[in-house]
């Protein structure tokens, strides 16, 4: 109640739909992701905040270092507002006019790093820049997913390159192609950094995915150090990226990683209820008001359909967080116009009165509002605009 009232009172100005970041809880959970990184820096991972200013107030703490992008066009933007001096785009380009923009700017080219995980890749730059391009930044991703049996595999669906060998081979490829210079290994095992290890209500599922991770977790670390000791045959790497938010201490303890990457603990999604080993504080909400009282314990809420990305379960849906005791409609759920929700707590609310809800996912609610206002205590501090407030959608 305390939490809510004090909400409702920093932000009694503003008509909702709106967000906000708690910005003590944010500033907690940095400081816990910085904990668990037992003192590898941390690279923040873009994708997952969309608010420039609330990057700049990450990579300003001791533990953060360089930002990881989900676009070349992002990581354009953001050389040329100066967050950062390093900056991956962790995911392959195919965007020519990106392409075509980064070589024509210098500095853009010093700070950017585009990965790329075959020499397809190299022959799209090559079609779209020309063989003559000025030297462009490369990191090679290592596939880290689990394949314990031929034909099994656990873990997201990424780079084809999974042995030493298919490293070094790749590597050579690039070191042999002008225009391309090798920098870096990354490699993204989502089989654990993105999967809770304990799944409320299912302790059987809880403990498989316990069992998965552990092995998937030991069979890595071998097989990645071969791979990086492989590559740096090759080429001089200047750093080895690894884990996520869900794997940080398991991915520090591995010696062949140099930095992390994290994101979502800094926002504290549902999606990261489901871990045994730490807890995200929710620091970003968003508030719907209602709009109706179509009966007894239930509330109508106005708006709300921002489903989350990944498969399409109850888990991507928005979560009632404040007040306590409310939950979707399993045959309505959240709506594009109309999100009803029930329980004896609707039963206090008034028309115009605001539900606070938690999303799915860390960086996406961004794209469904242009501004977070920002709360410290009962007081909001500022107003930043999200990527979409200035006038930016990478997709």
């Amino acid at each position: 109640m305390q939490h809510r009232t004090r909400l409702d009172v920093a932000t009694e100005e503003h008509d909702p739909p709106f967000a906000i970041v708690d910005l003590d809880a944010f500033d907690s959970n940095a400081a816990d992701l910085v904990r668990r990184a037992g003192g590898r820096p941390i690279r923040v991972a873009s994708k997952s905040v969309r608010v420039r200013a609330l990057l700049e107030r990450v990579l300003a703490r001791p533990g953060f270092a360089g930002v990881m992008c989900y676009s070349l066009a992002e990581a354009l933007w953001l050389s040329s507002v100066d967050l950062a001096e390093d900056l991956l785009v962790a995911y392959p380009t195919v965007d020519r006019a990106a392409l075509a923009e980064l070589v024509k700017d210098d500095r853009a080219r010093a700070r950017i790093t585009i990965v790329v995980d075959s020499t397809a890749h190299l022959d799209l730059v090559h079609a779209v820049l020309g063989p003559d391009h000025p030297e462009i930044r490369v990191c090679l991703e290592l596939d880290v997913s689990w394949r314990p049996v031929p034909g099994l595999h656990i873990g997201p669906r990424r780079s084809p390159v999974h042995t030493a060998r298919e490293a070094r081979a790749l590597a050579e490829a690039i070191v042999r192609r002008p225009g391309f210079r090798l920098v870096g290994v990354m490699g993204y095992e989502g089989q654990i950094a993105g999967l809770g290890d304990q799944p409320p209500g299912k302790p059987l599922r809880g403990a498989a995915l316990r069992w998965m991770q552990r092995h998937s977790a030991a069979e890595l670390v071998e097989r990645r150090a071969t791979a990086i000791a492989a590559v740096r045959q090759v080429a001089e790497l200047e750093f080895v990226n690894g884990g996520g938010t869900g794997s940080l201490e398991i991915t520090a303890a591995d010696p062949s990683v140099t930095e992390l990457a994290a994101g979502s603990g800094l926002i504290g999604p549902t999606l990261f209820d489901g871990y045994r080993g730490f807890r995200p504080k929710p620091a970003v909400l968003f508030a719907l008001p209602v709009v109706r009282r179509p009966k007894r314990h239930v509330a109508t809420l106005f708006s709300g359909g921002y489903i989350a990305s990944g498969t399409a379960t109850p888990d991507r849906h928005p979560s009632p967080y404040l007040p306590v005791g409310l939950k979707l409609l399993p045959m309505e759920g959240a709506g594009e116009v109309q999100t009803p929700v029930v329980g004896r707590a609707a039963d206090s609310l008034r028309l115009g009165d605001r539900v606070w809800l938690r999303h799915a996912k860390a960086g996406e609610l961004a794209e469904r509002f242009t501004h977070y206002h920002v709360v410290r205590g009962d007081v909001v501090e500022r107003t930043v605009p999200t990527y979409r407030g200035e006038g930016h959608s990478f997709g």
